[in-house]
């Protein structure tokens, strides 16, 4: 067997048997809002007796959590605005979370793009050569939009040609604006009964105008360039 084959096994029966532990020991039950909320003294606490350890123990799950799609993420985003504070929070939920989205990127470019570029290759031509032109915005939309699953993205970019760099920065910054309104609601996090209900409809709509906003700029800018081309090209000379 190939080493690269024997690589990709192992990758996934690591990822399998995690998963598997995940389960077996039944560990979504402290990625919940309700054990949040009643282990937030005894956090706080042990937070204020070794910061570092406890940064470094949040951030390391936090990545696990986000590049393996485990349920929790949420959770863990409430959880860095009760115990570090808006400013402190915003920065360590923002880096975990782009590094283990871009993590779950790769991974799934190493096991899956092959095969897919090869079985459906000629369909995907379009999409690739379109993400290569305007891949940057596409993400930035849907990583403002609620509604496109944060382990759905990962994926699918994990399958197209846009630059893993490209897909970092782009993460980072287009998952900000979440970030800091779920740090932030993570400070009140006695007055929050469901996470669906730290997202009002009018702050979801607002998410969308603005992921919408730089590719829509784009769009009409193109426009406006072909058109000016088209009208200088029958000015007679």
């Amino acid at each position: 067997m190939e080493n690269g084959k024997l690589k990709k096994i192992g990758i996934v029966g690591a990822i399998v048997l995690v998963i598997a532990l995940f389960q077996y020991f039944e560990l979504a039950q402290y990625l919940s809002l309700d054990y949040l909320k009643s282990s937030r003294e005894s956090l706080a606490q042990l937070y204020a007796e070794n910061r570092l350890a406890v940064i470094s123990g949040y951030f390391f799950i936090y990545v696990l959590v986000t590049s393996l799609s485990l349920p929790g993420a949420v959770v863990m985003t409430l959880a860095g605005g009760a115990l570090f504070g808006l400013v402190t929070g915003t920065i360590i939920v923002s880096f975990a979370s782009t590094i283990g989205a871009t993590l779950a990127c790769i991974v799934s470019r190493y096991l899956l793009q092959d095969w897919v570029q090869s079985r459906f290759g000629d369909k995907l031509a379009t999409i690739n050569e379109g993400l290569e032109r305007e891949g940057a915005f596409y993400l930035f939309t849907m990583r403002l939009i609620p509604a496109v699953p944060f382990f759905l993205i990962n994926l699918a970019m994990g399958l197209s040609r846009l630059r893993v760099g490209t897909f970092f920065w782009v993460s980072q910054l287009g998952m900000l604006p979440g970030t800091i309104v779920y740090v932030n609601a993570g400070k009140e996090l006695g007055k929050i009964d469901s996470l669906g209900s730290i997202l009002s409809p009018s702050l979801i709509i607002s998410f969308v105008l603005l992921g919408l906003l730089p590719i829509t700029l784009k769009k009409l800018i193109s426009l406006y360039q072909k058109k000016r081309k088209t009208v200088e090209n029958q000015v007679p000379e």
